[in-house]
């Protein structure tokens, strides 16, 4: 079998550096391995090209605050999520009672001489379990999103820090410190780090 169609050119005296790639429009320097250098580091995108300090200086401030969003959108899953476990249970718990509140401790509230409220057929004490069943759908379906947009933000994440490049990756750290004190009131430091 022939295999010299599927050989790559791995001749180092051809002209190229094989440590970059011309996409057009500029050259990008595709690190394999660490680096401090930011000549012509293009940071994920062809477009987002470091072309000199100042530039580079924005695009760490950027990172910065893009990894700093990250722990906002887990801060803000993990509130949802509470929030979400708040619902269901206060909706099991009406949906626990029966209709003529047999919770002594809520017969103690009503006055003397007030009917309480039966619910009708329509109520949603009555009806509750359909209710919760969607409650706990419309939540997951929530969840779900939320999830996926953790996933893909920590990817992207990860794809900063594979440029391999000593000033992003250590502004990917900062972010992270800067995001752990500003979202981070909940969370143990002991964290494990993880993609997701």
């Amino acid at each position: 079998m022939d295999h010299s169609m599927h050989h790559m050119d791995m001749d180092m005296g051809n002209g190229h550096d094989h440590g970059d790639m011309d996409m057009g429009g500029g050259q990008c320097n595709m690190n394999m391995l660490f680096t401090w250098s930011s000549k012509d580091l293009c940071i994920i995108f062809r477009q987002w090209h470091i072309t000199g300090l100042f530039s580079l200086l924005v695009s760490l401030v950027v990172i910065v605050l893009l990894t700093a969003g990250y722990e906002g959108v887990r801060e803000l899953t993990r509130r949802y999520a509470a929030a979400h476990v708040q619902r269901l249970s206060a909706f099991t718990s009406l949906g626990a009672q029966d209709n003529d509140i047999a919770d002594e401790s809520l017969r103690a509230h009503i006055p003397d001489g007030q009917t309480q409220h039966t619910p009708d057929a329509g109520s949603p004490l009555l009806v509750g379990r359909d209710n919760r069943k969607r409650l706990e759908q419309r939540g997951k379906i929530v969840m779900a999103a939320l999830y996926a947009v953790q996933v893909f933000y920590s990817f992207f994440i990860m794809l900063l820090f594979m440029t391999y490049n000593g000033p992003v990756m250590l502004a990917v750290a900062v972010g992270a410190f800067v995001g752990y004190l500003v979202f981070g009131e909940n969370m143990s430091a002991s964290k494990t780090v993880a993609c997701h």
